[in-house]
């Protein structure tokens, strides 16, 4: 009977140090590199609505430098448009990418400038119901949208950007925005990655030369994964080749995360180049 407690106490004690030393090793492992999220910068961006007045729009956004930067070269662009989360002044508007594009590997990696510009409380990238199983693309392009194409075009003049090398992504609300604004401008963006968003059917014949990796997950009851899985099929019947979808069968809103988690994907995405 001793050497049965005996052996058990043995038993229970080698598991318990093991236990222990895994938490140690996944803690080193997750908190190894702290993210510098204030090298993002905090900008404001002005435009007159009217020039025979002082009437003003503005927009706050923020602008990541690439790593060692160097005025004379030019560098990529991440476009990233953020979820309704992340709305209204505040720091979170970088949280999701910053997860991604704050890394030393991947800073050394992807030298790249990334733009993040903030939609305030109440607005939307795209004024359409996120919850409704389709939609008809607005006229007009959302006040906040109209800004961001402003600012990206004057940031293109300001810094050596490379235009041939111009990337959009943005998730949930934003992945709705990716979707409408490449729709309007696809000669503008190398290549788009929307997430967990949904798109006029309608506009696909616009993106048959768009390379195109759209991400969402099976379980999203905020987003359907209805409204990827309809564009993606309509983007395919333009006859473009270069459209992948990764849907992920455990995963509900949050597709972000293994979104962005994929290095394959970042690899396909720099590689893209426009009219290459």
């Amino acid at each position: 009977m001793k050497d049965k407690i005996y052996s058990f106490s043995i038993v229970f004690v080698c598991l318990l140090i093991f236990s222990l030393l895994a938490h140690n090793s996944y803690g080193q492992q997750t908190n190894s590199e702290p993210l510098r999220y204030e090298l993002f910068e905090h900008k404001l961006f002005v435009v007159h609505t009217n020039h025979s007045t002082i009437e003003t729009d503005s927009m706050r956004y923020r602008l990541l430098f690439p790593k060692n930067y160097d005025s004379t070269k030019k560098y990529p662009l991440v476009l990233f448009l953020h979820g309704a989360g992340e709305r209204g002044d505040s720091s979170l508007t970088v949280k999701h990418i910053g997860a991604w594009a704050l890394q030393e590997k991947n800073r050394k990696n992807y030298e790249c400038f990334v733009l993040v510009p903030q939609c305030e409380k109440k607005n939307k990238w795209v004024e359409v119901d996120w919850a409704a199983d389709s939609h008809t693309q607005p006229k007009e392009m959302s006040k906040y949208m109209n800004l961001t194409v402003q600012l990206l075009e004057k940031l293109e003049k300001q810094f050596p950007i490379d235009t041939d090398r111009i990337y959009l992504t943005g998730l949930s609300m934003g992945g709705y925005g990716t979707w409408d604004l490449a729709t309007r401008f696809p000669q503008k963006f190398a290549a788009i990655v929307p997430i967990c968003g949904g798109a006029d059917e309608k506009t696909a014949d616009s993106l048959k030369a768009m390379p195109i990796w759209v991400f969402h997950g099976a379980l999203d009851q905020t987003v359907k994964p209805q409204r990827s899985r309809r564009m993606v099929e309509a983007v395919k019947k333009t006859g473009n080749k270069d459209v992948h979808y990764t849907e992920y069968s455990k995963v509900k809103h949050g597709s972000w995360k293994p979104a962005y988690e994929d290095e394959s994907m970042w690899k396909w995405l720099f590689d893209c180049v426009v009219g290459e």
